[in-house]
């Protein structure tokens, strides 16, 4: 699957699931794909929870989300912090309105939650998140990825393998 001349953001904040921030980036660059890592600010880095560090492209302040094919949001603790960021929200909403490929694993759903995209569509994640997506308005399952039209999701890190690849192959079929 070939993402040759496709931008991918992904959003960061400390405290990012390391294997769910890093996997995925590697696996778009393998494809092809120019990944833009976007944090409050730029050139800034992140350290995830087990202590590997990533440093931002551009603030998520700064993007446009019409310059993008896709957005990935990891998991961890990052996105309870993300999820608080009013452009976080209208870029994850823009990405939605525009039918863009969004991914979520693990806790990354908070912030599909809190953009209020989430209602009817089957997703999944991890448990300890399946209420907030409920309440949320989507169909929870409890699956290694799931997509739903536009959004791939996927539960915690042993998925990755499944779930980076329905992301790659989603982008891939895009026009």
């Amino acid at each position: 699957m070939n993402l040759q001349g496709k931008q991918i953001l992904a959003f960061t904040d400390d405290d990012f699931e390391d294997l769910e921030m890093w996997y995925p980036i590697l696996r778009l660059k393998e494809a092809g794909a120019k990944v833009v890592i976007a944090g409050l600010k730029a050139d800034t880095t992140y350290v995830g929870k087990y202590g590997v560090p990533l440093v931002s492209d551009v603030s998520f302040n700064d993007v446009n989300a019409d310059d993008y094919a896709g957005l990935y949001v990891p998991g961890g603790w990052a996105p309870d912090k993300l999820r608080r960021y009013e452009s976080v929200l209208q870029l994850t909403r823009r990405f939605h309105e525009t039918n863009k490929p969004i991914a979520h694993i693990c806790h990354a759903g908070w912030v599909l939650a809190s953009a209020r995209i989430c209602e009817g569509y089957t997703m999944t994640s991890t448990p300890g998140i399946k209420d907030d997506l409920v309440n949320a308005g989507a169909i929870w399952v409890d699956e290694e990825v799931v997509v739903d039209r536009n959004i791939v999701s996927g539960r915690r890190p042993p998925d990755l393998p499944a779930f980076t690849h329905a992301f790659v192959k989603l982008l891939a079929e895009q026009a």
